[in-house]
């Protein structure tokens, strides 16, 4: 059985006493959980979040790293700088980060394997355009940016990443899958994994469904036997509710 997996990104909010004060907020209410609980926060925050999830079962993940371990690389954090600050999962290849600054498939798998040399869990985004959808490119789509991320790593290595399925066009819109197109996706996903790496890989990765989880819709898509978490964008700004998401009744 994969445990499941809870992730809020949430972007570019919260200033570090908002940040502390939404994590004390949730330590209690999440001490419980049967999946692991991640949250992915803006840098500035680290040191406040790690301070305010001291002793408790919330993990402290990044939105971004660069592939290089050091360099004229103006802005930008490395994964030693990441693991320095006590993060232990980051999030690669955002559709955001792929729509604003110019990430690349390659770039992506360059960043996923400089994540997992450093110690750090990835968690890897892909998924298709509203257009692609409806042109039926989806599955050649999330096959290939899969394929892509992975290249390079070892089928041990494999099974330490986490994906995350997220359809661009369910992201901050308010639209969501069905839990069917869901989990039929994220069965792709992991069949192109089995196909190259395994069924023993294939049944080890954790796929997340990334494409606006909230507290409406979170039993349903987990009830999906392919679905093992969410990546949470809006519904992780609120502590009750992240929460509802994170402590659903299985």
């Amino acid at each position: 059985m994969r445990r499941p997996i809870i992730a809020g990104n949430w972007k570019m909010n919260k200033t570090p006493a908002e940040a502390a004060a939404l994590v004390k907020e949730l330590v209690p209410a999440v001490q419980n959980a049967n999946c692991d609980v991640v949250v992915c926060v803006p840098a500035v925050c680290f040191s406040a979040v790690l301070e305010a999830a001291k002793g408790s079962n919330i993990r402290l993940g990044a939105q971004n790293m660069h592939f290089a371990k050091n360099g004229a690389f103006t802005g930008e954090l490395s994964a030693d700088m990441l693991s320095a600050s006590g993060v232990t999962y980051v999030i690669i290849g955002h559709s955001e980060r792929r729509q604003y600054f110019g990430e690349t498939d390659k770039t992506v798998n360059l960043r996923t394997r400089a994540a997992v040399a450093a110690g750090i869990t990835p968690i890897v985004c892909v998924g298709e355009l509203k257009d692609e959808r409806e042109s039926g490119y989806t599955n050649a789509i999330v096959e290939y940016q899969t394929r892509m991320a992975l290249t390079g790593l070892t089928q041990e290595e494999i099974k330490n990443v986490v994906i995350a399925y997220e359809p661009v066009w369910a992201i901050g819109t308010g639209l969501t899958a069905t839990d069917e197109q869901a989990n039929e996706t994220i069965g792709v996903i992991r069949k192109a994994i089995e196909q190259s790496w395994g069924k023993e890989v294939a049944d080890a990765v954790r796929i997340q469904y990334g494409g606006s989880m909230n507290p409406a819709n979170v039993k349903g898509l987990m009830s999906q036997p392919e679905i093992d978490g969410g990546l949470i964008g809006g519904a992780s700004l609120k502590a009750p509710d992240f929460t509802a998401v994170v402590m659903f009744d299985r």
